[in-house]
């Protein structure tokens, strides 16, 4: 018998976890658009998206208005903000709010949950249709960017 030597493999570990990378690229990248929205108005500069739907049906979107509301929001006139996109403005504001009480939750180390459930996002799904519908109609063409 002769004894072999019995050297045990090395261990692979995992790789890293791209979580960081991902996050920090997504801040990098959002910085970057709300910078050259702040610069570049959005109806003097034809560069930004234009909404399909609209070009096809004449109709606004849920989502019609939102690059004005945010070039309104970051130049301080929420008035402007709210007529070009109230949803969008009023979600962005629940958005920052669940976002503020998440890291909380987390900074204290205490249970949080999904950062949004699905009720929440069926909630949200159901007043962007009605929204949409409201403000298609001619007596709310106020909500209307």
């Amino acid at each position: 018998m002769s004894a072999r030597s019995q050297s045990v493999p090395p261990k692979i570990s995992a790789p890293p976890s791209l979580g960081f990378f991902a996050a920090t690229t997504l801040a990098f990248a959002g910085i970057v658009a709300v910078t050259v929205l702040y610069f570049f108005d959005p109806v003097k500069n034809n560069f930004y998206p234009v909404c399909t739907f609209h070009k096809l049906t004449g109709l606004n979107c849920p989502g019609c208005g939102a690059t004005r509301a945010l070039y309104a929001l970051l130049h301080g006139n929420f008035a402007l903000a709210l007529k070009d996109n109230a949803l969008f403005i009023f979600a962005l504001a629940a958005l920052a709010a669940r976002g503020a009480w998440f890291a909380t939750k987390h900074f204290l180390q205490k249970p949080a949950g999904e950062f949004l459930s699905s009720k929440i996002l069926w909630a949200f799904l159901i007043v962007a249709v009605i929204f949409t519908v409201l403000r298609n109609l001619p007596a709310f063409s106020w909500l209307s960017p």
